[in-house]
């Protein structure tokens, strides 16, 4: 079996996207013939805890963890915080910031570069040189943000050999935030001088959204290719009995520059229209929601359906998506934004629920709900298409057979978005680099 170094910040037993990922591909790459060998920080600022990832860790996986030192401790004992769990839900947007804030930023931004975790990175590339040559393998995979973790294999790969692809799941500095990193310009060359050397060493880039890929393309000569996220079918075989309400749902962050305004305005007018809709709606908050989205909710008049349940595990994100009436998805207001393609989009695939998607209309998430059919995407201000696709699913709530918008008739454009799937490209992936020197 052949052997994959994996490079990465994040590791269960954190959530989100960035630790499910390179969890999942661990859990299916060795059944292509791969065994994940993690290096991970012993000790890394988790923003959540979630236990129930650790059992898709694969028994053939190793895991390598060490210390790491960062900015994030001093950032919390300066900010009153005593821990990261309590950290804001988005630190870095266009929000107004008190002056503590933008002075902790602008430290962040300016002396940490590519981001807080760069102290790992010296220590990192000697621990690991002196690891490969008692434990050989046969590609270095770096997975980012943060992007430290691709200057930690870049140097490794250059004193080693070994073949490294890059995997972005995240832009650098075509990220929604890097314009509110508060940098200065000899800061900003940098990130510029750093991203096209990470670019241009790596024998393959990876991509998560196909606009990004289309970037990546621009910038260097080196192989971009496209493997996005996922869901893992796995996760969607518990049996969730619906509660009987018309539950407008979603999970995992949501933040306050991705306020769906128009959407509780709408909600609003139709309970004000329709007594039955308003005895029936919930509105559904499983994750970290920033409280000006709790607060908008409220002063939408609808306090009385909603439910914030705060951080869940995966395991109960997965039970409120399949009990959704209707999953709801706001991207960021940000015009970088359009590029994304959020972790949680692809298991809203997988509940086979309708997905009402606000941002761009020709953005990377609206190509895949086109695509596979699951859903729809407007304007965050087009209020009369939106009010249009809630009264649709709350029609087929109460009368399914009236007309069914569920994406059940589009498996097979959604299986192709499966782990397993996603997993047996970047096996190929890896197989074609391994032993080859693409450059």
């Amino acid at each position: 079996m052949k052997k994959v170094l994996v490079i990465t910040y994040y590791w269960p037993p954190t959530g989100g996207s960035g630790v499910q990922r390179w969890v999942k591909f661990s859990k299916y790459l060795p059944q292509y013939g791969w065994q994940p060998v993690i290096y991970t920080p012993e000790n890394p600022e988790m923003t959540a805890v979630d236990h129930s990832l650790e059992s898709d860790i694969p028994e053939e996986a190793v895991v390598v963890k060490r210390h790491i030192t960062e900015f994030y401790s001093f950032y919390r004992k300066l900010m009153g915080r005593k821990d990261a769990t309590v950290k804001e839900v988005n630190p870095i947007n266009s929000q107004k910031k008190t002056l503590k804030q933008r002075l902790m930023l602008m430290l962040r931004g300016n002396l940490f570069i590519p981001d807080p975790r760069v102290t790992w990175v010296r220590p990192s590339v000697k621990f690991l040189c002196r690891y490969l040559k008692e434990h050989p393998v046969d590609v270095i995979v770096s997975t980012g943000p943060p992007h430290s973790m691709h200057l930690i294999a870049m140097k490794v790969a250059r004193k080693t050999g070994t073949p490294w692809v890059a995997d972005f799941r995240d832009p650098w500095t075509k990220m929604f935030y890097f314009k509110h990193l508060c940098l200065s310009k000899w800061a900003e060359r940098k990130h510029l001088r750093l991203e096209r050397e990470v670019l241009d060493n790596a024998d393959v880039v990876v991509a998560v959204s196909p606009l990004v890929q289309d970037d990546f393309v621009t910038m260097t000569s080196t192989p971009v290719e496209l493997i996005t996220n996922g869901y893992d079918e796995e996760d969607f075989g518990q049996v969730v009995e619906p509660d009987g309400y018309f539950n407008v749902t979603h999970t995992g962050l949501f933040a306050a520059d991705g306020n769906p305004e128009t959407l509780w305005e709408a909600l609003s007018e139709k309970c004000s229209e329709d007594a039955e809709f308003r005895k029936m709606l919930r509105i559904r908050f499983a994750g970290k929601t920033d409280p000006q989205i709790t607060a908008s909710v409220k002063a939408a008049g609808l306090g009385e359906n909603l439910v914030d349940c705060g951080y869940q595990s995966h395991t109960v994100a997965v039970r409120e998506q399949k009990n959704a009436a209707m999953l709801i998805l706001p991207l960021r207001k940000e015009p970088e934004y359009k590029a994304t393609l959020p972790g949680k989009l692809f298991e809203y695939l997988a509940a086979r629920k309708p997905v009402l998607g606000i941002g761009q209309t020709d953005g990377a998430m609206a190509r895949i709900l086109n695509e596979t059919g699951a859903g729809v995407v407007f304007n965050w201000d087009d209020k009369t298409s939106i009010a249009a696709y809630i009264n649709l699913c709350w029609r087929n709530f109460n009368d399914p057979t009236h007309e069914d918008i569920s994406p059940e008739g589009t498996s097979d454009r959604i299986a192709a978005y499966s782990r397993r799937n996603t997993t047996k490209r970047m096996a190929a992936l890896l197989e074609s680099v391994s032993g080859k020197n693409l450059k």
